[in-house]
């Protein structure tokens, strides 16, 4: 079975069209196009989405460096309940009297300055420049505090970052205007060139990391540009743990997988629907009778966010 089951999900890949495979990076996006074996790929997100995105993680740059020479004790800070005891000893793993962290964290800084420096000539707007600047600026000095005095903490650096975070929402709202734009711009290209017949039938694929799987910007986005009676069979998230050296071939490989298992559920199971939908979905065909012998019951399916079925003009997702 299992050989006959791989020899078709290989030819059936060959078949697979209209497909867009999206996999999530640091440029807002790579997005891919599969129409009858023809690929096209592009990114089309702003540069300005790269720009104010990878300043606004001048903090997490910074903790980067410094969090395996944090003291292993949850110190007393405004959010100390919320910080787990065990996640910090495993994170501060360097001894906390070393200086190792000094040197990596002067090169991270000199980079900053380089930032902060060719600011001007990055063409942002006024709002976004200044709060660049303000993140760049309050990086550099938390960077020479601590070389300075040797040291640094929790709270310091939590003053540090707390200084910012104002400047880092208009720097998540600069980018996340600008992945809209390009997301809705090249989804509307390729709907044109596709036609409504095809596009109707059209797949999705978004690999992203798990850690960003749930309500994954590029999801939230496409969820409105596809066909509202197919969204949740016909646009699939794809979390993994690092990006596969072959984004495209693993969703395909994945998107065959589920295609194929599709009309298996109606052929294979056709006097039990529940079964069906089990080996449609994600779930295992044995998690029922495992759920039953255990006596825990059914499991109860989690509902999904309504983006196509919300009253129109109110937000779906909380802020």
């Amino acid at each position: 079975m299992r050989s006959n089951y791989a020899a078709l999900k290989a030819d059936l890949i060959k078949h697979l069209s209209p497909v867009i495979v999206v996999q999530n990076n640091a440029t807002g996006g790579k997005f891919t196009l599969i129409t009858n074996g023809v690929r096209e790929s592009v990114e089309p997100v702003p540069q300005v989405f790269e720009l104010a995105k990878s300043i606004a993680h001048v903090p997490l740059g910074c903790y980067s460096i410094v969090a395996s020479y944090l003291t292993d004790n949850v110190p007393k800070v405004a959010n100390g309940a919320r910080i787990d005891a065990h996640d910090l000893k495993l994170v501060a793993f360097n001894d906390d009297h070393s200086r190792n962290w000094i040197l990596p964290l002067q090169d991270f800084g000199s980079k900053l300055e380089t930032a902060r420096k060719a600011l001007p000539a990055a063409g942002l707007v006024p709002e976004l420049q200044k709060s660049c600047h303000n993140i760049l600026t309050r990086g550099m000095e938390f960077i020479s505090d601590s070389v300075k005095n040797k040291n640094f903490n929790v709270a310091s650096f939590q003053i540090f970052a707390s200084s910012v975070y104002p400047d880092i929402r208009v720097n998540m709202k600069y980018a996340s205007e600008a992945q809209i734009a390009g997301v809705r711009d090249v989804m509307g290209t390729w709907r044109r060139k596709l036609g409504e017949s095809a596009w109707a039938d059209l797949y999705t694929v978004v690999l992203s990391q798990w850690t960003t799987a749930e309500l994954n910007q590029n999801t939230i986005i496409i969820k409105d540009l596809m066909n509202p009676a197919k969204i949740d069979t016909h646009l699939i998230d794809l979390p993994g743990l690092e990006t596969p050296a072959d984004p495209v071939a693993v969703a395909l490989d994945n998107l065959a997988r589920i295609v194929q298992d599709n009309i298996a559920a109606e052929l294979v199971f056709s006097q039990d629907p529940t079964v069906a939908d089990a080996l449609k979905g994600k779930q295992d065909l044995l998690s029922e009778e495992i759920l039953a012998q255990l006596g825990t019951g059914t499991p109860a399916k989690p509902a999904l966010p309504g983006y196509n079925t919300t009253t129109k003009g109110i937000c779906p997702v909380k802020k």
